[in-house]
């Protein structure tokens, strides 16, 4: 049986937020489609596009900015290097001429309201995300694909199963927690080590590393750029962004001018209690608001838990002297790890399991990663993932009006405390006395996934998301 064989760079993605699921996968998607249309030499021949967008993606698609990602993907762009400030004024140029640039090459009449349609009563059976493209061309013939966004801004199309990727020989196969600790108890390799050796099946070491530096390059910009931006998050909501001003009230008078004298200042601020929580809160706010705002974020493992880590990682350099390019890597490579195990046993998408399957995930990503490079053992390590989950399971996805905003921003805060102190709870403990395992955890995530009402997961139509009017402001 083909197995799903994940790198670090599939669970870390650089792209736009809000949503891995909504905004990032929607615009492979689109990309995908206009590939197809290029490599059948299509392209020039379309007259006419419809987009249909099906279940979660029709509910909570213009809050998650599922058109405008779907659109900026037909175009051409990719949301690694599109300038995000770029977005709105390309969108509304759309509108206005009611004209799309396929690929930046053929211009073809398109309406936004009669052309991108939310079919918000019908979903298709394989996964909640579904978007299906048709093109009309000129000779009289029609092309249509159907994709199903699953969470994290993986991609498949209608009749693939997530597994087509192109295998390789892999030193250390790996699907459930077991065959990892299995990997680390006969090699004596560290969870991140057993990452780094999987990923030479698939490039060299250095260039590994030079990725997992350009991800971390991209989470502390978006940091430093959440911390020191002002306003309002768009989306109606009228949600006040905070980490600024949090930031300001905690750094005081310490001077500084780039992101490394920054983390200077705010070691320099001493390691009261209060003071570091206040941080992490911070960190992940800081993020969290640039994903809401159409900002360049890291899918850790989706962008609506794109916090979580981050904050984490940034706990360690501030707080643990942890400004290491080795350990950065290391924290990376093994948070990549839990991720990867949860998607293989369960799911990474809040579509298909509640917010258990976006911040649950992430914190015990982060406890994980934490927990190794704190000196912790391997078995320590993923005992930390299993806390950090354990007390996120059953946690819904009700977002109000549709955005990745209430209660999603302040979730990831929380996630990321959480993390710290499985961390720590799982560096005080003997494993051997552990009555939970990861591998356990990650069934009962799935199991509970599978119970949970549809109008949890990720519709707005349940929760928080019926029962707080959008009028009113955020508490």
């Amino acid at each position: 049986m083909q197995r799903e064989q994940i790198s670090v760079f599939d669970i870390f993605k650089i792209g736009v937020g809000p949503s891995s699921s909504h905004t990032l996968g929607p615009w492979r998607a689109a990309q995908r489609f206009i590939a197809t249309l290029v490599q059948n030499e299509q392209l020039t021949q379309v007259e006419q596009v419809k987009i249909l967008l099906y279940g979660s993606l029709a509910k909570t698609g213009k809050g998650h900015g599922t058109d405008i990602a779907i659109l900026l993907g037909m175009t051409g762009a990719d949301p690694v290097t599109f300038d995000v400030n770029a977005i709105d004024s390309t969108i509304e140029g759309i509108k206005q001429q009611q004209q799309l640039r396929l690929n930046g090459l053929h211009n073809i009449h398109f309406d936004f309201d009669d052309d991108l349609i939310f079919l918000f009563q019908e979903s298709l059976p394989f996964h909640p995300n579904a978007v299906t493209f048709q093109a009309f061309l000129n000779t009289g013939k029609a092309v249509s694909e159907t994709y199903y966004s699953i969470g994290g801004g993986f991609v498949v199309k209608e009749g693939e199963d997530g597994t087509e990727k192109e295998q390789v020989e892999l030193p250390f196969p790996v699907e459930r927690a077991d065959d990892l600790l299995h990997w680390c108890k006969t090699t004596g390799l560290k969870v991140s080590e057993v990452v780094m050796e999987n990923e030479t099946a698939w490039r060299e070491e250095e260039e590994t590393r030079k990725g997992i530096l350009q991800h971390f390059h991209v989470m502390k910009d978006c940091t430093f750029r959440g911390c020191h931006t002002t306003g309002f998050l768009p989306g109606g909501l009228n949600v006040g962004r905070r980490a600024a001003a949090l930031n300001k009230r905690l750094i005081g008078d310490q001077p500084y001018h780039d992101y490394k004298t920054w983390m200077m200042a705010i070691r320099n601020g001493g390691q009261n209690f209060n003071y570091i929580l206040d941080w992490v809160s911070c960190f992940a706010l800081a993020v969290n608001e640039e994903y809401a705002s159409f900002g360049r974020v890291v899918t850790a493992p989706t962008n609506g838990a794109a916090g979580v880590i981050p904050a984490v990682l940034q706990y360690y350099i501030a707080f643990c002297d942890g400004y290491n390019d080795d350990k950065i890597i290391q924290f990376i490579a093994c948070a990549s790890e839990i991720g990867s195990i949860f998607k293989k046993g369960a799911t990474i998408s809040a579509a298909m399991g509640g917010c258990q399957a976006e911040i649950g995930v992430s914190s015990a990503m982060a406890a994980a990663a934490l927990t190794e490079v704190m000196g912790g053992s391997q078995r320590q390590v993923l005992m930390a993932a299993e806390i950090a989950m354990e007390h996120h399971l059953g946690m819904t996805c009700d977002p109000i009006g549709g955005l990745v905003q209430v209660p999603c921003i302040e979730r990831n805060t929380m996630g990321a405390i959480k993390a710290i102190t499985a961390s720590q709870l799982a560096l005080q403990s003997n494993p051997d006395k552990a009555k939970v395992s990861l591998d356990a955890v990650v069934n009962t995530m799935w199991e509970t996934a599978i119970d949970m009402n549809s109008k949890y997961k990720e519709t707005s139509d349940g929760g928080l998301a019926t029962n707080i009017p959008i009028s009113l402001p955020e508490c």
